[in-house]
């Protein structure tokens, strides 16, 4: 699943969506352009403007005596007992995500991990549950083990399509938060052959939010992708003290969801 300020990007969909720019948002250079990640993804990252040259950007050395007990980069912080609540809409139903930084404990690796919570209600019923798995490096790259999450239906579970742990059958960790994000950057988030291979493409630096929660700046802003799905491209933004503080699919989906409360717990 993996849980956001940002001085908006306006963004050419390159031949497949034309989105107009928002009050808060600066287009892009004419030179930049849609790239292809791989073959089955390519042309479908629609408007993820960046170089015709693009590729994915190798992950650090993963080094399980490198990683510290906190997550704590400022753009995906992770305090224990934190809870993030996201409120909006999918397919005409409302949506409310809540995410629980737990003090649950679990090591992967070699590595104890963070463990959160992510659960969704569509109209007030549960629909999903996931335990997402991550650790900083001593670098401050925040590093995603995996997931354990389950989808309902009535109360009862329908499926647990998606889950994976880094080290069991070929999966092998991922970052989902570099310590120093570049733009244009690919970044492998999720790793497991088959079953959870997501990458993200950081397409903005600076990025300014106006939500109900309030007002965020300085925000990343990424394009989220995946080969096992290639008509499905969702934008999140990632703002500093905050993590995840929007996320909107783009193709391949309709969910709209926006930060409306912070907790600590």
């Amino acid at each position: 699943m993996p849980a956001f300020p940002i001085v908006p990007t306006c963004l050419i969909l390159a031949a497949l969506l034309t989105q107009a720019c928002g009050p808060d948002e600066s287009p892009l250079q004419p030179a930049d352009a849609l790239a292809p990640v791989t073959p089955a993804a390519q042309a479908r990252v629609a408007g993820v403007a960046s170089p015709a040259n693009a590729t994915v950007s190798p992950l650090p050395p993963f080094n399980p005596n490198n990683f510290v007990r906190q997550v704590t980069n400022p753009l995906f912080p992770l305090p224990l007992g934190r809870r993030l609540i996201y409120k909006g809409t999918e397919d005409g139903e409302p949506e409310t995500v809540i995410t629980d930084v737990t003090r649950d404990h679990k090591t992967i690796l070699g590595v104890p991990v963070v463990v959160v919570l992510d659960r969704v209600f569509m109209s007030g019923e549960l629909v999903e549950k996931t335990f997402d798995w991550y650790a900083q490096d001593k670098q401050g790259n925040v590093w995603y083990f995996g997931e354990d999450t389950k989808e309902f239906e009535n109360g009862k579970v329908t499926t647990t399509e998606g889950s994976f742990e880094a080290g069991q059958h070929g999966a092998k960790a991922g970052i989902i938060m570099r310590a120093h994000p570049v733009l244009y950057q690919i970044t492998p988030q999720e790793d497991a052959p088959g079953v959870a291979e997501d990458k993200a493409r950081v397409i903005g630096l600076d990025v300014t939010l106006k939500l109900p929660y309030g007002t965020l700046r300085h925000c990343l802003k990424q394009a989220e992708f995946t080969d096992l799905e290639p008509d499905a491209v969702e934008f999140k933004e990632y703002c500093p003290g905050i993590g995840v503080a929007h996320g909107r699919d783009i193709r391949g989906g309709t969910a709209n969801t926006s930060l409306t409360a912070v907790e600590q717990r």
